[in-house]
């Protein structure tokens, strides 16, 4: 079984400060992510760079919207197809229920992070907050785990032990 961990949550919510996180006490781990191949190509098609579309996110996010459902149009596993087979991977961008179930039938421990809505505006401007790629996960329940990043940081590393501890135990 390779060993994958998504994480899953609304803009801002602390998807990828969770996966930096890990990325410290998982020896062995990469990032990778599914908006990182949806990146790479909308920066290939628009002529401008990743870290152009990294640095004004807000900017870019109505375009990258629309090519990462052009790809899941095309095939549901588009995006996912670039990541099949690897191991020790984190995927800090899980969207769609048929992301989450693809990973879950992968064997991946699949993280939820909640933060309310005030606490994510404070880290970033909000935007297309009731799109689909926002809400279609809010009552999905395959969760392996879910902890909430509403306090500070040093709150939210505990949580990230917790998290180590039940990956931990589910990969043995």
């Amino acid at each position: 079984m390779n060993k994958i961990i998504v994480i899953s949550g609304k803009q801002y919510s602390g998807k990828d400060t969770l996966a930096s996180i890990l990325l410290e006490k998982l020896q062995g781990f990469s990032r990778i992510g599914i908006g990182d191949a949806i990146k790479i190509q909308y920066a290939k098609e628009n002529n401008i760079t990743v870290e152009e579309i990294i640095k004004n996110k807000h900017l870019y996010r109505d375009g990258l919207i629309k090519l990462g459902d052009w790809g899941r149009a095309q095939n549901p596993d588009y995006w996912l197809n670039i990541m099949s087979d690897m191991d020790k991977i984190i995927v800090p961008d899980i969207r769609v229920k048929h992301e989450a179930d693809y990973f879950k039938n992968k064997g991946a421990f699949l993280i939820r992070v909640n933060s309310d809505y005030e606490n994510r505006s404070k880290r970033g401007m909000i935007t297309n907050d009731n799109d689909k790629t926002e809400t279609e996960l809010d009552n999905y329940e395959c969760w392996n785990i879910v902890i909430d990043n509403n306090s500070d940081f040093e709150a939210f590393k505990k949580r990230a032990d917790d998290v180590v501890s039940s990956f931990n135990l589910y990969i043995s």
